[in-house]
């Protein structure tokens, strides 16, 4: 089962009060909704997820542990209109943990493992029309490279995206293990056991395939604008990509605009929304990368609304 990433971490960030309202943007298997929800006694949870199995798995186990909670079946994109369907304009806290979790990787017929052979897929959510059988059969030779690139940051891209354009000619890429043989058959085999390209290339389709920094780029005003005074944002990275948009964001909006630095008085509408609580990013310690490699990578950043 799914092991939450830095959990004490996040949930002490959190500052929670028992009476306050928190979101919890991303509620996959309620690793981090549990333990929000059981330091809640008037308060209220909010979680958002569009994947059903996760919706109806957490909904279970939260359920033995209070009622003051609800999931909304929805991307955290639709956050701002979602909580204002429920009468909600201003919450206490937000956590965004943007790791995919361990269920929907180990479920082979999800398509997200190059380690087990499923149909190309990597929807979080089924009903999309999008996926990643559409991603590498149809996209151009351009398109591919350049998701490739920006998105796994894979030297060999271009190499790999010709591969594909020449071997689909032939006949459609169907499966998870066509796909990792094709980028091994492109490489070669030193480097493709040196350097894993196959992580990389399957990390930049799920990221297309999902839209997922456009979607973080979008949500994170949005969040900032929902916080009461004195509420926190938390958020779990787990690629460079993520973590460089989240801090470009977060230091627009602790930041004072050149403009009026140095003013005696900074007038209110260029006055900062929020202030830093880690100027550097907290990262997992040792025992936790021991005991769960899929935190090797995770960065934690939080901000409070000022």
């Amino acid at each position: 089962m799914h092991k939450s990433v830095m959990l004490n971490e996040t949930i002490s960030a959190l500052n929670i009060k028992d009476d306050g309202i928190y979101v919890d943007a991303t509620l996959g298997y309620a690793g981090h909704s549990s333990e929000i929800l059981k330091r809640l006694k008037r308060g209220r949870l909010f979680a958002f997820d569009q994947d059903e199995e996760a919706r109806n798995y957490s909904f279970e186990k939260l359920a033995k542990i209070n009622s003051q909670f609800k999931i909304l079946p929805y991307n955290f994109v639709n956050m701002k209109k979602a909580l204002q369907k429920e009468k909600i304009d201003l919450i206490d806290g937000i956590l965004f943990d943007l790791g995919v979790s361990s269920p929907q990787i180990d479920n082979k017929e999800r398509g997200f493992s190059f380690m087990q052979d499923a149909p190309l897929d990597m929807r979080m959510n089924k009903n999309n029309e999008k996926s990643a059988f559409e991603v590498i059969n149809s996209y151009s030779e351009k398109k591919l490279l350049e998701i490739f690139f920006n998105y796994g940051e894979e030297r060999k891209s271009k190499i790999i995206a010709e591969k594909i354009i020449q071997k689909r000619s032939q006949k459609e890429i169907r499966t998870t293990l066509e796909l990792v043989e094709i980028i091994r058959n492109s490489v070669g085999e030193k480097y493709f056991n040196l350097y894993h390209p196959e992580r990389k290339i399957f990390q930049a389709i799920r990221i297309e395939v999902n839209d997922e920094l456009n979607v973080i780029k979008q949500v994170l005003p949005d969040a900032i604008s929902l916080l009461k005074k004195g509420g926190r944002i938390v958020i779990l990275t787990f690629h460079s990509l993520e973590d460089r948009i989240v801090k470009q964001i977060f230091k627009k909006y602790s930041d004072v605009p050149e403009i009026v630095k140095g003013l005696p008085e900074i007038p209110e509408e260029y006055k900062p929304l929020i202030k830093l609580v880690n100027k550097k990013p907290i990262l997992p310690s040792i025992d936790e990368i021991n005991k769960n490699s899929r935190s090797k990578s995770a960065k934690l950043r939080i901000v409070e609304r000022i």
